[in-house]
């Protein structure tokens, strides 16, 4: 029996790493549903996992914009 072929479904290209979650480890939502470690909100939160790598660094560039109006020490 001959033994499969397993093709690259990349097409040669190399796979692109995920964009790592900008959890700090300190979850806690403020009174606006963002999290005071890592300035995500509650959604961007629980969808992190579905994002394409876009998505991430569009929400990554707003919870640097949300770190500057929230936290005096950014």
């Amino acid at each position: 029996m001959p033994k499969p072929v397993f093709r690259s479904l990349s097409r040669g290209a190399p796979a692109e790493k995920p964009v790592n979650s900008p959890c700090v480890s300190i979850c806690v939502l403020n009174e606006e549903s963002i999290c005071t470690g890592c300035f995500r909100t509650g959604e961007e939160i629980s969808r992190w996992g579905r994002l394409t790598n876009r998505e991430r660094r569009s929400v990554l560039a707003l919870c640097i914009e949300r770190a500057k109006r929230l936290n005096p020490f950014f």
